[in-house]
């Protein structure tokens, strides 16, 4: 028997008992006389105890002989601490040992496994299997789990079956680049992994499964970032004989159900939030709510009083940052270096103190008289005390610039706090999006959304202005997913292909498997895809969702553990009929 408890199991209630552990040791303490192990596994940590004269001589100085990292199984004698330790849940006993074997030794790791390591992000990559012993990464690994345990426990009581799709599909034009696999028995002919089950989940509609699930592994090869990875792990649903407002209940009810049921807490009511009023107030399809700053324009002040970066610009645009006609000089400069940052892109800053005795100090005092600035003070609801940042430009750049300074200054002030929850549901965002590069319309969300019923008359006239019947789930500021009423109807969906540029003959080629489905009784249906690494992220209080993976990959895409990607022996090229032109 390797263990007769884990090292995260015994109490003072287990003093007396002989018990079996096994793990690995975290450290040891030698005080000459005296010897303390920490014992580690899953579970936790239990400290072993040793004593020149009263423990066996060849195991006192064959415990000595352990280093970081090995593995070992012990018997003893459990017993109460003298100097107890409130911080583990073992804390008050130790194991008075005597057996120790050794079952492994250790290398000293690269990097010490402890609440906090010493080891850089590469490094801990590459030796995952290290970092994983880590209390942080199991902690979120066991959130992981719970998360998706209490998903399926949601999802089944409102009658979801958990149905799998294919992993080896078609390869299709819309979204992100696929990553493709080459065919042994097809010679010159491609799989692509799914960028989402979204075909399959929809003819399973079809189907007559009403309401399919899935927890499933997704691939995208695009640029990466600290919420992405080239695969990823997303909660896919659909529902069929649904409107928009069913499918918001029901996953707004499973929202509710794993705050309360993970951390315990009441994330209150979702707001609503269309597409146009997002932009127009927080610049942002995706704004945190946890504070206010919404924007307030002032074209109609500011324009045509002799200031050219307003009177040139498309809009000018501010915030109101409560409390802080205080900013010195150089907490403004430090402002201005923010936008203008290439990640911002501004190309400056304009300031207005509303000082507590009620004068104005600005950055364009020389433009603007204390009466006319005044007026924006009034335009924004601002109190002496308050300070106004205002950026301007081209329309739609600018809302992004001061969306990025509203971020900034809700950290700056402490106005995005962590343990804060406010869920929101953006909708009726544009069904397309025109590109000036290749002169033609894009899916905003994929080419199976549903256009809103009242706008389907613009497809013909107006294409810009058709709303989609699509929806995102926002919390904080980030999006934890997305979904949509989808088309069931076949000559909608080719009018919609044909609209991004798809003749008949290559929409058919393309999806024809899924048109031909519409003929066969396709019924209303709609569905929502959360990213489950992302929301994992969020319940563990991270911005990034590495720590929340067993093995991610890197920036650059790759797996630092196992080298991934590398290249393949020139037979499997042949065998799959791949050439390859090799780099100088």
């Amino acid at each position: 028997m390797f263990r007769t408890h884990t090292c995260g199991q015994l109490r003072l209630s287990d003093v007396g008992k002989e018990i079996t552990l096994s793990g690995w040791v975290q450290r040891v303490r030698d005080k000459g006389t005296l010897l303390w192990i920490d014992l580690r596994d899953r579970y936790g940590i239990t400290q072993l105890f040793l004593e020149e004269g009263q423990s066996d001589a060849k195991l006192f100085e064959q415990a000595r002989s352990l280093g970081r990292e090995y593995v070992i199984r012990v018997t003893g004698t459990v017993a109460e601490r003298e100097s107890k330790n409130p911080n583990i849940p073992t804390g008050e006993i130790e194991i008075r040992l005597s057996k120790l074997e050794l079952l492994n030794a250790s290398k000293t790791p690269p990097f010490t496994i402890e609440e906090k390591s010493d080891g850089g992000d590469e490094l801990r990559m590459k030796y995952r299997y290290l970092d994983l012993r880590r209390n942080p990464l199991k902690n979120n690994l066991t959130l992981r789990h719970k998360l998706a345990i209490e998903v399926r426990q949601y999802l089944d009581k409102q009658g979801f079956l958990e149905i799998e799709t294919p992993y080896l599909i078609k390869s299709t034009p819309e979204g992100a680049r696929d990553f493709v696999v080459p065919s042994r028995m097809n010679a010159g002919e491609f799989y692509a992994l799914p960028q989402s089950p979204q075909t399959f989940k929809q003819i399973l509609m079809v189907a007559g499964y009403d309401r399919y699930f899935q927890i499933v592994r997704c691939f995208r090869d695009e640029d990466l970032r600290a919420d992405r990875q080239p695969e990823f792990t997303q909660i896919d649903c659909e529902m069929a004989f649904v409107a928009q407002e069913d499918v918001l209940n029901t996953f707004e009810g499973m929202a509710h159900h794993l705050f309360q049921s993970v951390k315990g807490i009441d994330i209150g009511t979702f707001e609503r939030m269309d597409y146009a009023t997002a932009m127009k107030l927080y610049g942002s399809d995706k704004p945190d709510i946890r504070f206010g700053m919404q924007f307030v324009e002032l074209n109609d002040l500011a324009k045509g009083k002799g200031f050219s970066i307003f009177d040139d610009a498309t809009l000018v645009v501010g915030i109101k940052a409560e409390g802080c006609a205080e900013y010195t000089r150089k907490q403004l400069d430090a402002l201005t270096d923010f936008v203008k940052r290439p990640q911002v892109g501004a190309k400056g800053l304009v300031y207005v103190k509303y000082n507590t005795d009620g004068t104005f100090k600005s950055s364009v005092d020389k433009f603007y008289s204390e009466t006319e600035l005044k007026s924006w003070a009034d335009r924004f609801g601002a109190k002496p005390g308050d300070l106004l940042l205002v950026l301007s430009g081209e329309e739609e750049k600018t809302r992004k610039q001061l969306n990025e300074l509203r971020l900034e200054m809700g950290n700056q002030l402490g106005l995005r706090d962590p343990n804060v929850f406010k869920p929101l549901w953006v909708t009726d965002f544009p069904l397309l999006e025109w590109d000036e590069e290749t002169k033609r319309y894009y899916a905003m969300h994929h080419p199976f959304t549903s256009p809103k019923p009242e706008d389907i008359a613009l497809l013909d006239t107006d294409p810009r202005k058709v709303r989609a019947n699509a929806y995102d789930m926002v919390i904080n500021g980030v999006e934890i997913g997305g979904g949509s009423i989808r088309i069931h109807d076949r000559e909608l969906q080719r009018r919609m292909f044909s609209i991004l540029g798809f003749s008949d003959e290559e929409a058919l080629h393309q999806f024809g498997f899924l048109m031909n489905a519409f003929e066969y009784g396709a019924p209303p249906h709609g569905g929502i895809a959360l990213g489950f690494d992302r929301l994992t992220a969020m319940f563990a209080g991270l911005d990034s969702i590495r720590d929340v993976i067993a093995f991610p990959k890197n920036n650059a895409g790759r797996d630092m553990m196992i080298d991934s990607p590398s290249t393949i022996a020139q037979a499997q090229l042949d065998e799959l009929a791949l050439k390859i032109n090799k780099k100088d």
